[in-house]
C-alpha cells in the first residue's frame, strides 16, 4: 500500500466510528468493555495498526494474536458479527478504494485470528474455516 490511498486523518475516522460501534453493539460491546481498559490507547493502538495496513507506514508493532487467544468463549458467529459491522462502517467512508481495502484486510484478520483462536483453545479438535459455512463452528 502507498500512502495516497488514504489520510491518516480517514484512518483515524475509520477506527473511531467503527469502535464506536462496537463499544455500544449488545453483543460484541460486553467482550470488548471489558477486556479493554484503556479506550484512547486501544484506539491510538488500532489506527496505527491500520495506518501501517493501508498507508504503509510502519507505525504499528505487536502480536494481536496472543490478546485474543485468551479472551473466554468466542464464536464465529462474533467474529462475522465483527466484520458486519466494520462493513458498516467503511460503507460510510468517501474513499471506495480505502473502504474495499479495509474490508480485504479485516476478512483476512479476522480469518487468521478465529484459526488462531480454534488452535489455541481447542487443540484437540479440527480448526474450522471462517468462511467455510458461516456459523457452522461456533465452539
Amino acid at each position: 500500500m502507498s500512502n495516497e490511498l488514504c489520510t491518516e486523518q480517514e484512518i483515524i475516522t475509520l477506527v473511531h466510528r467503527f469502535y464506536d460501534r462496537i463499544r455500544t453493539d449488545e453483543q460484541l460491546g460486553p467482550v470488548f468493555n471489558t477486556h479493554i481498559h484503556d479506550w484512547d490507547l486501544h484506539l491510538d493502538t488500532m489506527v496505527r495498526f491500520w495506518s501501517s495496513l493501508l498507508r504503509g507506514t510502519a507505525s504499528f508493532s505487536g502480536r494481536p494474536m496472543p490478546k485474543h487467544a485468551i479472551l473466554p468463549n468466542l464464536t464465529s458467529s462474533m467474529f462475522h458479527h465483527w466484520l458486519m459491522l466494520f462493513d458498516l462502517t467503511t460503507n460510510e467512508l468517501n474513499n471506495p478504494a480505502m473502504a474495499t481495502q479495509a474490508r480485504d484486510f479485516a476478512r483476512r484478520i479476522a480469518r487468521q485470528l478465529w484459526m488462531g483462536y480454534q488452535v489455541s483453545n481447542f487443540p484437540d479438535r479440527a480448526v474450522s474455516d471462517l468462511y467455510a459455512t458461516p456459523g457452522s463452528a461456533s465452539q
